[in-house]
């Protein structure tokens, strides 16, 4: 069965554009990507639509694809396991006029394509119909009736086809594909043999063009767990190190703990004292529009190495003072002024008031959770929660990105058998999790993570790349 348009995400904006002057490009999200040359056309078709099931796959879900061509336009539908739908396609004007005129216009029937591109599967049984006689993946062109003698006083009657100079470009948009920097291939290409990445490292480069980007506009990113030891803290840093070293906007991490939270415990320490309170009450200068934007390093504490701020939580002794959703309202207005990236810590209290109304300023949920059956089920119930209050609450449950740590036990008993077991158990939990939410990514073991301030150079180089990774999946939410 088909999938209605209406029942596909719009975002990300997604365009295939194929030239006759033999290039094509893949824009999503405005960012134009390349598409390997081809010898016809079609093949050019064939390669772009390559690149948007890519696209299908990291997002774990259907996408819609406007497509232009020199022989029309119309609108797709691309699944991750490689099926294409023709949800409508018109012919360009020109070749409109060039049709016979006793032929009637051609209409395209919406119609599942597999695998894009693959091997032609051995012919079916029953006879094809009219709209699956041509499997190309993009909808086919109009058939042209075979051309009759014509005398000369018809052809004078088709006035010559005149095209708009909007309607072409002599600027090709098409990037160099820059040679190979890892690996073997890397050593060869510094040696002089130029040689292409191989498919990792191509992976590495899309990860990092993916968390590079900027947004219009701020973005809220929340880390929730309900139970305590599940990684938020670790995750909160790593996400904001991972976005501001390499997209450069200003990020900032701010611990929500309805208590004494641990972010400030693990982060590096300014040389001041102020927390979340301090901020609040200093709001009406904050966001005067008279203030300087250097003012906001009153109050939080800026990690040197990593980039990014940290709004640290109330540590007063008597501890009597609980944030309110009008106080979280009042920070959050502050922060987005001066961020463009805001990575929320929570507590383990999702019916406190500071927590619900820093889900209605989320824009991405993260869920971490370390590789232990009691940590897991606080995620599910987590996610079981926000998808029950429906609307926002439900959409970024489904949405949400969960990210799955191994346990540190079994590393440091440092038995085999043990490491294998708990790579099989944060294996299980994120095989359970990935049918209910936009993607799930797993994180090894370091030791760098368990105690003391967190530093991203400081993490081994499987682990720095197992988290660009996942920083990748929660910016493709944005």
């Amino acid at each position: 069965m088909g999938t209605t348009p209406t029942q596909v995400l719009a975002f990300p904006n997604i365009r295939a554009i194929v030239r006759d002057n033999g290039t094509a490009e893949v824009v999503v999200a405005g960012n134009s990507r390349i598409v390997p040359a081809g010898d016809s056309v079609q093949e050019l078709r064939n390669n772009a639509l390559a690149l948007i099931v890519g696209e299908a796959q990291t997002l774990q879900r259907p996408v819609r694809v406007r497509i232009e061509d020199p022989e029309g336009h119309g609108e797709l539908i691309v699944h991750p396991d490689n099926k294409i739908e023709s949800v409508s396609y018109e012919p360009s004007p020109a070749r409109r006029r060039a049709e016979a005129p006793e032929t009637p216009p051609t209409t395209v029937a919406p119609a599942v394509i597999d695998t894009v591109p693959a091997p032609a599967p051995e012919p079916a049984a029953a006879p094809a119909t009219a709209a699956s006689v041509d499997a190309r993946p993009w909808p086919p062109a109009p058939a042209t009736a075979t051309p009759e003698p014509q005398t000369a006083a018809v052809v004078e009657e088709v006035p010559p086809t005149r095209h708009s100079l909007k309607e072409t470009s002599f600027l090709v948009s098409a990037p160099v594909l820059e040679p190979a920097t890892q690996g073997w291939r890397g050593t060869l290409t510094r040696l002089g043999l130029r040689m292409d990445p191989s498919e990792e490292e191509l992976t590495e480069r899309e990860d990092i063009r993916t968390v590079s980007q900027h947004w219009p506009g701020p973005r809220t990113i929340a880390v929730v767990n309900r139970k305590g030891g599940a990684n938020k803290t670790p995750t909160v840093v790593m996400l904001s190190a991972i976005l501001a070293r390499y997209s450069g906007a200003a990020t900032v991490a701010w611990d929500n703990n309805e208590s004494q939270g641990t972010l400030g415990w693990r982060t590096e320490k300014g040389s001041h004292d102020r927390s979340v309170l301090d901020l609040i009450d200093a709001s009406t200068e904050l966001l005067s529009p008279s203030t300087n934007a250097a003012e906001i390093a009153k109050f939080v504490h800026h990690q040197t190495a990593d980039k990014f701020d940290v709004l640290r939580s109330d540590e007063n002794e008597e501890g009597d003072h609980e944030i309110t959703a009008e106080e979280v309202d009042i920070a959050h207005q502050v922060l987005t002024r001066y961020y463009r990236l805001v990575v929320m810590d929570s507590g383990n209290t999702a019916r406190a008031a500071n927590w619900r109304r820093m889900i209605d300023h989320t824009n991405q949920l993260v869920v971490p959770v370390t590789a232990i059956e009691d940590r897991a089920e606080a995620a599910r119930l987590t996610l079981q929660t926000l998808e029950s209050r429906g609307g926002h609450d439900a959409e970024l449950a489904r949405n949400a990105v969960v990210i799955v740590s191994e346990s540190t036990d079994a590393k440091r008993s440092m038995s085999g058998d043990a490491l294998k077991r708990a790579k099989d158990e944060a294996q299980r939990i994120a095989d359970g999790f990935a049918p209910f939410v936009r993607a799930v990514v797993r994180i090894p073991y370091d030791p760098a993570l368990v105690n003391g301030p967190i530093r991203y150079e400081a993490l081994q180089p499987a682990t720095q790349r197992a988290w660009l990774a996942a920083a990748a999946a929660v910016a493709a939410g944005f």
